[in-house]
């Protein structure tokens, strides 16, 4: 059977919560691969609002396992709250339908205390960040002194972990006017908290591994989107994790031939909340028009997302580093009742045409975009489930789309409600 990863191919907020629920459906094994609880997936399934954070998108359907792997930074104490949350909401969890990698690193109280305080005194330039403490905990990943979930069966072994972070963190403490962190306070809180986490903890690696052996569909699920990659995102605007196709095999321990098809969300138009560069960003009626139109306001802060045209440059690039074979195009009825519609097609740099974005932060605050216009449509596109649903100018529209980010639509989604999708190429197809 096929295996799927889903990405966000832009700068998240693309849709992604719909699509995998719509894909888990058809899957045996859903697993988030990297990322924090500052991403939210919000689900819309017969009139029920769902909002998740930790959890996979399919822990809201019956029989499937889902899992969170090793390249997730994990706090335990949210993720109680949002199991019972879920819970309270007719949703049945239990070890039997979640699982969490034995070697996931946790996210620490002092993990949101340092984000805080260094997003708050950074005079510099800002990042942004929603200040969860995602980005500390991944330094402390790879800084190797990371408490994991495996460390909270054991006290001498999370005493040791504990001791080993706080060296660390206090220095780094003291610096920024902080107090000490109360190390028995923390280690209480831990002891509290790991039997309802260490329930659910197992050897992902290997149950993945024997899934994909006994020919079960695996569905590979990221958070946020391509453009925040740490690597090639718009840096230093981005989040702390690979994000791109490519960490969903060592983000639950399997190898990338596992990976059998490539599902890149792209919206309609372009988003982004926080700091960092956009080229198509809109300030004027019509920015405001598809932020009130497409309900644009982050699902875990709550901060409206900044609204703009379409940019292929930037989604042929994702497309490109994340292996995309095929995309879901998202919130196309945002764009009904628009005279007429602009695709970024490249960017003007110092009087010089280019097809890409650059590395260099400053030479990305100097590009201006390069817009091709094509007529809008008057009628609506929401619901509509064929392509015969859809008025011409649309389909005109989502044929350009293709051709200018060089990669096929494999989905089109016209509304939040999962049903209301156009099926072009099967991801799960073997």
């Amino acid at each position: 059977m096929a295996n799927v990863v889903v990405v966000g191919a832009q700068w998240g907020d693309e849709g992604k919560g719909k699509i995998v629920d719509w894909l888990s459906e058809r899957a045996d094994v859903i697993a988030r691969f990297q990322g924090g609880h500052n991403a939210g997936h919000t689900l819309v399934i017969d009139g029920t609002v769902y909002k998740l954070h930790a959890l996979p998108s399919g822990v809201v359907r019956g029989g499937k396992l889902s899992v969170i792997g090793n390249g997730v930074v994990l706090d335990p104490w949210h993720l109680v709250e949002e199991i019972a949350t879920v819970r309270a909401q007719g949703v049945e969890i239990t070890p039997e339908t979640l699982m969490i990698a034995e070697n996931t690193p946790l996210i620490l109280p002092i993990h949101g205390e340092l984000d805080r305080a260094r997003e708050a005194q950074n005079a510099v330039a800002r990042i942004g960040t929603t200040g969860r403490g995602i980005g500390p905990a991944y330094e402390d990943k790879v800084g190797r002194r990371s408490v994991r979930v495996a460390d909270l069966a054991d006290d001498a072994t999370l005493q040791t972990r504990v001791d080993r972070a706080l060296v660390h963190h206090d220095a780094l403490r003291r610096g920024l006017g902080l107090e000490p962190v109360d190390r028995d306070g923390l280690l209480d809180r831990l002891r509290a908290v790991a039997p309802q986490i260490l329930e659910f903890a197992g050897p992902v690696w290997k149950v993945m591994t024997d899934a994909r052996r006994a020919g079960r569909r695996i569905l590979f699920e990221g958070a946020q989107g391509a453009l925040l990659d740490i690597d090639f995102g718009t840096y230093p605007f981005v989040t702390s994790s690979n994000v791109i196709a490519g960490q969903a095999a060592t983000g639950v321990g399997v190898g990338p031939t596992s990976i059998d098809f490539v599902l890149g969300i792209v919206k309609a138009y372009t988003t982004r909340v926080g700091e960092g560069p956009f080229p198509t960003e809109l300030l004027d009626a019509d920015g405001q028009r598809l932020g009130e139109r497409g309900h644009e306001f982050g699902t875990t802060t709550g901060r409206k997302r900044r609204c703009g045209w379409f940019d292929a440059v930037l989604v042929r690039q994702t497309c490109a580093t994340s292996g995309v074979s095929g995309i879901a195009l998202t919130k196309l009825d945002v764009l009904d009742g628009f005279d007429e519609l602009k695709i970024c097609v490249g960017y003007d740099l110092d009087g010089d045409r280019i097809d890409t974005l650059p590395i260099a932060a400053d030479r990305q605050a100097r590009v201006t975009p390069i817009y091709e216009t094509m007529p809008g449509w008057h009628a609506s596109t929401e619901g509509a489930r064929s392509w015969a649903d859809l008025p011409a100018e649309a389909i005109k529209y989502v044929r350009r789309i293709e051709e200018l980010i060089q990669c096929p639509v494999a989905l089109l989604s016209t509304s939040p409600e999962r049903d209301d999708t156009i099926l072009v190429t099967d991801p799960f197809a073997d």
